[in-house]
């Protein structure tokens, strides 16, 4: 299997990451000889991948790492780079290339800190791999300071080095950054591409897996997830139950809360099934003796450690409730199209029946001010706002219509 294999309705982006990582065999020996690089090469020494959530921005970015440090022998006879099979594409994809560093967060943002470990990590030179590969899954949460830091080492790289940064779009990146690398910009695949995947990578039965890839819109971790965990179905059917239940005041209130618990408990159920490993993974590297005593000196990478899990804890929960929103905003986009009379498929088509009852009971326009409430409730959760005023905020103007 190709390392783009995984790429899913993403052809033009493919092609042209294929020719960037022939281009860059080209660099390689030109640097060795001493010499510049090609003017009308395709490589560059760093991309800047953007498109919607679940558009597969980091799949791809693995995928030209990969194919980067392929090391397969048809290349030379002029194979395409990105076999799969060699040992350079195998520990890329698993995550063991020494050449390779993968960085995402499970935190609100990547700080200053962080950042200046990543840059001196990128002035090494490769230690068996043709390049030194840095792919940073959440470049939209680096923090301006952390901006600034990242911006002098994708200025002046070291020559072996590539950058390949991900985010959404490209007002989440610094423009000063954003200007320095090259763009590629992912579309959400088709619904049908997603769930041929699902069938052929991950074994799911073919019902299953449309149903999945039609509720998420081509979304294909949510996919798979739906697919596969039955504790995400139940909550987005809980979710999508939500419509009917802002009747009045006090069933707005009710379902907010219920809302904000669920995050909350999601939060927890990654805490429990995290945390306690940390912690005693990292006592039991400073030295805590059988009965739990730390030695002297290592409070503070205790508490250090305390303080993430908790961000990471917040982070989760708004992952969590940004995923109902998303579902909810899903909802009353059938509602519309069935307002409209428009012919589009239908993600929700399962709980067709509260479709069509919002749907008479409601105009167009109260619809579509609905969707701008859930809209308002994700940028203002982005903005810190606690998330149960928010989601109350929220669910009463959904009543309001």
């Amino acid at each position: 299997m190709a390392v783009w294999d995984d790429m899913v309705g993403q052809e033009r982006v493919r092609t042209q990451l294929c020719a960037a990582a022939r281009d860059a065999d080209t660099h390689v020996t030109a640097q060795a000889q001493g010499a510049p690089a090609p003017a009308a090469s395709k490589m560059t020494h760093a991309w800047l991948f953007t498109g919607p959530p679940g558009s597969g921005r980091a799949t791809a970015a693995r995928a030209f790492a990969a194919a980067l440090q392929c090391t397969s022998p048809d290349r030379a006879l002029g194979g395409a780079p990105g076999c799969g099979f060699c040992d350079g594409c195998h520990t890329t994809l698993v995550g063991t290339h020494a050449d390779v560093e993968v960085i995402r967060t499970d935190l609100l943002s990547i700080g200053v800190k962080e950042t200046r470990e990543l840059v001196r990590r990128a002035q090494l030179s490769p230690a068996g791999g043709r390049w030194q590969v840095i792919v940073l899954e959440d470049a939209d949460r680096l923090t301006e300071g952390a901006g600034n830091v990242l911006l002098k080492a994708v200025e002046e790289p070291a020559p072996r080095t590539v950058w390949l940064l991900c985010a959404p779009s490209l007002e989440d990146v610094l423009p000063t950054i954003r200007s320095r690398c090259r763009h590629l910009t992912l579309r959400t695949p088709p619904v049908s591409a997603v769930a041929d995947v699902l069938v052929r990578r991950d074994g799911i039965e073919p019902e299953v897996a449309a149903a999945a890839a039609r509720a998420t819109q081509g979304h294909i971790g949510r996919a798979r997830r739906l697919a596969t965990d039955e504790r995400a179905r139940a909550r987005r059917a809980t979710v999508l139950k939500l419509p009917l239940r802002v009747e009045d005041i006090g069933g707005c209130l009710k379902a907010a809360q219920e809302l904000v618990d669920a995050a909350a408990e999601d939060a927890k159920q990654v805490a429990e099934e995290i945390d306690v490993k940390e912690t005693e993974d990292l006592k039991a590297a400073l030295g805590a003796s059988a009965g739990g005593r730390m030695p002297r000196g290592t409070a503070g990478a205790v508490k250090e450690l305390e303080d993430k899990q908790k961000r990471r804890r917040t982070r989760t929960q708004r992952d969590s409730l940004d995923l109902a929103l998303s579902d909810l905003t899903g909802f009353y986009r059938d509602v519309l199209a069935l307002q409209m009379g428009s012919r589009v498929q239908l993600a929700n088509e399962d709980v067709r029946d509260a479709l069509d009852r919002i749907a008479r009971g409601s105009t167009p326009e109260g619809t579509l001010r609905r969707i701008e409430a859930v809209v308002a409730c994700r940028e203002v959760l982005d903005r810190n706002v606690a998330p149960l005023l928010a989601v109350e905020a929220m669910t009463m103007a959904l009543r309001a219509g």
